[in-house]
C-alpha cells in the first residue's frame, strides 16, 4: 500500500511539472534580392560609397519644363535587383565610372526617394544574364540626388554605342524607362556629362520625370 501511495504521488509531481521550453526558429530572410518600385520604399539610401564632397561637382539644376526622354528597354532587363550604389565587383576590368546627378519634377523641385535601377554590359560588351553582375537599385537621398559607381560599359557588335539602362520612378508615379549615353556618340537629351578625374571619370545626369 505504500508503495503504491509513492508511485501515486510521483505520478501527480510529474503531471504538474512544467513542459520542457521548445526552441524557437526564426525564419530565415529570404535571400533573393528584391526590387518592388510599387512597393513602399525603404528609406532613402544614403550613398555612402561616395567619396566626400563628390556632389560639389553638381551645378545647380535647370529645367525647362520637359521630362527626360523614354528610350528602348531592350532585352537584357533583369527585375528584382539587389539594392547597391555601387556596381563594381572584385576583380572587375574596366575604367572605373562615377554617375550622379539629381531626380527632378519638371518644375526643378528635387524627387526624394525616387527609385532607380541600372543594368549594363561589362567592358567586353556582355550582358550577365544569370545574375545581377552590373545591375542594381537605389532611392535618391532627400536632396533628390544619387550616386552610381561602376565601368564604363563596353560596346558590342550588334550595338556599337556605349549606353547604361535604367527605370527611374518616382513614389506613385509612373515609370521611366531609358538609356544613357556618351559624348563621343551623344544621343539628344540622354547624354552624360563626363569630366575626367584621377583615376576615374565623373559623368553628371539629371533625371526630370513628368
Amino acid at each position: 500500500m505504500k508503495q503504491f501511495l509513492i508511485l501515486t504521488l510521483i505520478t501527480a509531481l510529474a503531471a504538474c511539472a512544467p513542459a520542457p521550453a521548445q526552441e524557437t526558429v526564426t525564419p530565415l530572410s529570404p535571400t533573393e534580392p528584391v526590387s518592388s518600385p510599387t512597393d513602399t520604399a525603404a528609406a532613402p539610401t544614403e550613398p555612402a560609397t561616395a567619396s566626400p564632397g563628390i556632389f560639389s561637382a553638381l551645378p545647380a539644376p535647370a529645367c525647362n519644363g520637359t521630362g527626360t526622354p523614354a528610350n528602348a528597354e531592350g532585352p537584357y532587363y533583369t527585375p528584382n535587383t539587389p539594392e547597391k550604389t555601387s556596381l563594381l565587383e572584385e576583380g572587375m576590368q574596366g575604367e572605373r565610372l562615377v554617375l550622379i546627378g539629381y531626380v527632378l519634377d519638371v518644375n526643378c523641385n528635387p524627387i526624394p526617394n525616387a527609385w532607380l535601377d541600372f543594368w549594363q554590359a561589362d567592358n567586353n560588351g556582355d550582358y550577365d544574364n544569370a545574375g545581377y553582375t552590373l545591375r542594381g537599385h537605389q532611392y535618391s537621398d532627400e536632396q533628390g540626388r544619387y550616386y552610381l559607381e561602376t565601368i564604363l560599359p563596353g560596346l558590342y557588335s550588334s550595338r556599337p554605342i556605349r549606353h547604361i539602362h535604367v527605370k527611374v520612378q518616382a513614389p506613385n508615379g509612373e515609370m521611366l524607362t531609358s538609356q544613357l549615353y556618351f559624348p563621343e556618340q551623344p544621343v539628344a537629351n540622354l547624354t552624360v556629362q563626363l569630366i575626367p578625374q584621377d583615376g576615374f571619370q565623373l559623368a553628371l545626369f539629371n533625371f526630370v520625370l513628368e
